[in-house]
């Protein structure tokens, strides 16, 4: 198993401040850097300055990955090109990963201006042109969401670029194993790790492909700090808006995204007691703090240093490369650095014996 790290924009960070941690993760001996993106600071971009200042301490580069961008905010051919010369500028160290979204709320397609989509139907046409293009095929294809026409990436050769599907429920996975390079998952435990192998699985059997070739990725999130209770804060409030979701969710959208896939794991009675809190206008802190140990540390970790790499060694159990996902105790760098520390490559494999 890999390890890597794992950079928001929740950290705050200057252009300065990310190189140096870029060079920080080399020399703790991390494989590779990872981000999510949403409609802020480009993410290749930010990948491609990451590997640059890593360069200064590992030759060639750390690995850096997107996980996961979501595809309403480009087309096929913008991901290709983007991550086309990503690859190509880094030799092949560059992991693009792809996912819905919000696109099965309703707010989000009219922010978007999107008609009503399949989800899966989506992602299933994303995956098919963004990866014939970045293999250096011409890109002819009719389906429910894309159509393309004799389109083809103009960048020779073509770049090794590994196209991941952020992936949570049945579905995406199964379609994870048949069409993508490797599933990025979010927010689960080890029996939820093992879940998602077998629907993998099931995808590639389907599609006649060897499962040992699609790889999984996973941000496991970790927060340290010698006050417990503050590092538990931080921790509950980076977990609010998945498990909960922005506003109480209807019916329909328990079972859908994050929230569903915390339900799957048997959250769902104190989800619902969040929510009745939340309807009773309790305040953004108070729903924190109300959140389980049980839950929390279910899917990541909150404690102290000394914890941490224990925990996040078991956590990471069945995964091909564990991402360690910063949640800062206090708006400090020395916060994020506090993280990165604790669960460093090194200490990780001494403490999982």
């Amino acid at each position: 198993m890999e390890i890597g790290i794992g950079l928001d924009w929740s950290l705050n960070l200057t252009w300065d401040q990310q190189a140096e941690l870029s060079r920080e993760a080399a020399r703790l001996g991390y494989t590779s850097i990872w981000t999510p993106e949403s409609t802020g600071t480009d993410s290749f971009q930010l990948c491609a300055q990451r590997w640059a200042a890593s360069r200064d301490v590992t030759p060639g580069g750390l690995d850096t990955g997107i996980a996961v961008s979501p595809v309403m905010y480009r087309s096929p051919v913008a991901f290709a090109m983007s991550g086309g010369t990503l690859s190509q500028m880094t030799g092949g160290r560059f992991y693009m990963g792809i996912g819905t979204g919000g696109v099965y709320r309703p707010k989000t397609r009219r922010t978007m201006g999107m008609p009503r989509v399949s989800a899966l139907a989506m992602m299933r046409d994303y995956l098919i042109t963004v990866r014939g293009l970045v293999a250096g095929e011409q890109a002819d294809y009719q389906g429910d969401v894309v159509t393309l026409r004799g389109v083809k990436l103009g960048i020779e050769p073509p770049p090794r670029t590994p196209v991941y599907l952020g992936a949570l429920g049945p579905e995406m996975l199964r379609l994870s194993g048949e069409l993508a390079d490797g599933a990025c998952l979010n927010w689960c435990n080890p029996e939820q790790i093992a879940w998602s192998r077998e629907k993998i699985n099931e995808g590639a059997a389907k599609a006649g492909r060897d499962p040992a070739g699609i790889k999984m990725v996973e941000y496991i999130r970790v927060c340290v700090d010698d006050d417990v209770d503050t590092a538990k804060r931080a921790y509950a409030r980076s977990t609010m808006g998945y498990a909960l979701g922005q506003e109480v969710p209807t019916a329909r959208e328990r079972g859908l995204g994050y929230r569903g896939h915390f339900e799957r794991m048997g959250f769902t009675e104190e989800l619902g007691e969040l929510d009745r809190m939340r309807t009773e206008g309790a305040s953004r802190d108070d729903v924190a703090d109300a959140f389980s140990s049980d839950l929390l540390l279910n899917v990541g970790y909150y404690g102290q240093a000394q914890g941490a790499a224990a925990a996040f060694g078991k956590l990471a159990k069945g995964l091909d490369v564990a991402v360690v996902r910063v949640v800062a105790a206090r708006p400090t760098l020395e916060s994020t650095l506090a993280v990165m520390r604790a669960c460093s490559p090194s200490l990780v494999t001494e403490a999982s014996g």
